[in-house]
């Protein structure tokens, strides 16, 4: 079949893409492969480099360049004892973009830039887009409470409009999005494009162990929490006896579970304790966290290793967006982004023929 005819908007013009569509960086999916996979199908490709030692990341990104010459983005912490090395191994390598989970500081946003990388953080409220537009990033994905991992308390409909109309730079829209129908409708508040998670996490390219993805697509859309137990923030998971073991735990006992998952992340990433306390410090100066969160901290990254690497479900978390219950097969990711942008493509001609037989006059 034919692939659908490019959709274009300030996005897919500011990073040279064919499709205003993101695969975002999720930690422990967001591989070479599912990145490379995205790339080759005219998304937005962006690999998770935050659980990455160094070396890690430089063999993650030439595996990527091995296989696709298409625009990639990767998704880094800011707070990361080494991120200014890590910055200058993005523009050595010429990758596309830079992504955030939370807003990086003004240092690393101008290097960035002056090494030719676009930057674009995700964000939850108005105010926080208005803020990193003032520092120079290029875009934003605004995230919705709908959406997977840690996540605001305000639904998509209500904060999309709002950012749209406050900030002049390309925003993407995330949190419940896995179709056509949603890329239209993001269109339509505004938005340049979406970016979606979970919809990629079940793709066939995925690396998430099969019996995990069998977990997300039995989901019911009901069979979410959005749960604070794991890490001191906000954060929307699969409901599981797990899950309901951790929201009755004593404080005390997640503390002491935080240090063993805190001596696991040192040495999946390689990092000495002296990198991890700068970073545990960075992140209470620049993200205004408490102690307790801080501490709290490591606990989410392993867990989520347990469930999504090793497919430990019975010791770990599932990360989700609330469309998991909306998704009801494994699609390539080629035909994931064809049948958006069909889709979106339908759904904007309706919209358009109706404006027709509807005329008037335009504010």
């Amino acid at each position: 079949m034919t692939r659908p005819a490019h959709l274009k908007t300030r996005f897919t013009e500011l990073v040279g893409v064919d499709y205003p569509i993101v695969q975002t960086g999720m930690g422990w999916v967001s591989g070479a492969r599912l990145t490379a996979a995205t790339a080759n199908a005219g998304g937005l490709g962006i690999l998770a480099s935050a659980t990455m030692t160094y070396e890690e990341l430089e063999r993650s990104i030439a595996a990527v360049k091995s296989r696709t010459n298409r625009p990639f983005g990767v998704n880094m912490r800011a707070d990361q004892a080494d991120v200014m090395k890590r910055v200058d191994l993005l523009i050595e390598q010429g990758v596309a973009l830079a992504s955030f989970a939370a807003a990086p500081n003004k240092e690393v946003i101008g290097r960035l830039k002056a090494g030719g990388i676009k930057c674009m953080p995700t964000i939850a409220a108005k105010r926080h887009a208005q803020k990193v537009e003032e520092w120079g990033v290029d875009a934003v994905i605004c995230q919705g409470a709908e959406g997977g991992g840690h996540t605001g308390s305000i639904a998509t409909s209500v904060l999309l409009p709002q950012v749209c109309a406050a900030v002049k730079i390309p925003v993407l829209a995330a949190g419940g999005f896995s179709n056509g129908r949603g890329l239209a409708a993001a269109l339509a508040y505004g938005a340049e494009g979406v970016a979606m998670g979970t919809r990629f996490l079940m793709s066939q390219e995925s690396t998430v162990p099969e019996a995990v993805k069998g977990a997300y697509l039995k989901t019911d859309p009901n069979g979410t929490v959005v749960t604070t137990a794991v890490d001191g923030y906000p954060q929307r998971v699969i409901r599981t006896p797990f899950i309901d073991s951790l929201e009755k735990s004593s404080p005390l006992f997640r503390l002491l579970s935080a240090l063993g998952h805190a001596v696991a992340l040192r040495k999946q990433t390689g990092d000495g304790w002296v990198a991890l306390i700068r970073e545990a410090l960075a992140m209470k100066r620049e993200q205004e966290l408490t102690w307790s969160q801080v501490a709290l901290a490591p606990s989410a990254p392993m867990l989520t290793k347990f469930a999504l690497v090793d497919g430990r479900v019975e010791a770990g978390i599932l990360p989700t967006g609330q469309v998991a219950g909306t998704i009801e097969k494994l699609l390539t990711v080629e035909e994931i982004i064809d049948e958006v942008i069909r889709d979106a493509r339908t759904q904007l001609a309706a919209a358009a023929a109706l404006a027709a037989a509807n005329p008037g006059e335009l504010p």
